[in-house]
């Protein structure tokens, strides 16, 4: 009987935050548990733009070799940040329900003009090529380091606005008053949502996870995860993914665009709720309406890179 537990986490706030979440959620069973911090990739190296690693997995790495080493028992992960394939041997079971999946403009001045040349910090190439499409006279700059380091550069530098995800911000009580929500940009797949990585083999604690686990959101995020798959998406690839469920539908969004920003591709659908394969569809109907032709752009632009 599982009585006690090691919580791998990544040494940032916001990741502190979501493995304290988790360890009172599993306090509530009874569990007593202690949260163990790991250095990770991402955040050793907060200069080089994310897209710019060629690697996935750069959050999510070390605790994958914390958890197959058995130095911790569970790993606490904001759920965008795991690639779709995950490391041999490790498996999702757990995943809370989403807080907002929304994007949000943080800028300096409180009367911004859009129409005027405006620069705009971000590290996420998806945020990028949507702006840029949407406002193309406008500069974007990289911007990496936690929620809190990204802030003072903002202050620091003559940008005028920089963009978070909503979830981090609200989860920290972060409430600046310069602030918008990007209610018109679609999310990368599972953002706002918390996953709980485990050894397949646990078959006793994998069944523990799961209690706690929030059903709608799991299978949200999983068709979101299943079409970025068949993208064959990750951090360096544009493309977004935000399934909701609304009444019995559900409701789905999704968008790929050249890395120039100049063509986007969006489709939004919805099915039946129960539905297990809609990221399927999404993935079939968005090749149909263009985005076929954009993913071979896309791999064209990686081989000569």
């Amino acid at each position: 009987m599982i009585t006690k537990l090691k919580i791998g986490t990544r040494k940032s706030k916001l990741a502190v935050w979501q493995a304290n979440y988790a360890k009172n959620k599993l306090e509530g069973l009874g569990l007593n548990c202690e949260i163990v911090k790991i250095k990770s990739e991402g955040d050793v190296n907060q200069i080089t733009p994310l897209y710019d690693f060629g690697v996935s997995g750069i959050f999510t790495k070390s605790l994958d070799q914390a958890l197959l080493n058995n130095d911790i028992d569970i790993a606490v992960h904001s759920y965008k940040d795991v690639p779709v394939n995950l490391a041999s041997g490790l498996s999702i079971h757990c995943v809370f329900k989403r807080a907002s999946s929304q994007d949000v403009l943080i800028f300096k001045e409180k009367n911004v003009n859009f129409n005027n040349a405006l620069t705009i910090a971000t590290s996420s190439i998806r945020r990028k090529t949507q702006w840029k499409n949407k406002y193309p006279n406008h500069k974007i700059v990289s911007l990496r380091g936690n929620i809190e380091s990204r802030i003072a550069k903002l202050e620091k530098n003559n940008w005028d606005g920089a963009i978070f995800a909503k979830a981090g911000l609200d989860r920290l009580s972060i409430c600046p008053e310069n602030k918008i929500v990007l209610d018109w940009m679609i999310p990368s797949a599972a953002q706002g949502a918390i996953a709980i990585a485990s050894r397949t083999n646990e078959n006793e604690l994998n069944n523990l996870l799961k209690s706690i686990s929030c059903s709608s959101t799991f299978h949200c995020v999983n068709q979101e995860r299943k079409f970025l798959k068949l993208m064959n998406g990750g951090c360096s690839v544009p493309i977004s993914a935000f399934a909701k469920i609304e009444g019995d539908k559900l409701v789905f969004k999704v968008s790929i665009s050249t890395m120039d920003s100049k063509n986007i591709i969006k489709v939004e659908d919805s099915f039946d709720c129960n539905d297990l394969k809609t990221g399927e569809k999404m993935y079939k109907k968005i090749l149909k309406n263009g985005g076929k032709k954009i993913l071979q752009e896309l791999k064209k632009e990686n081989e000569k890179n």
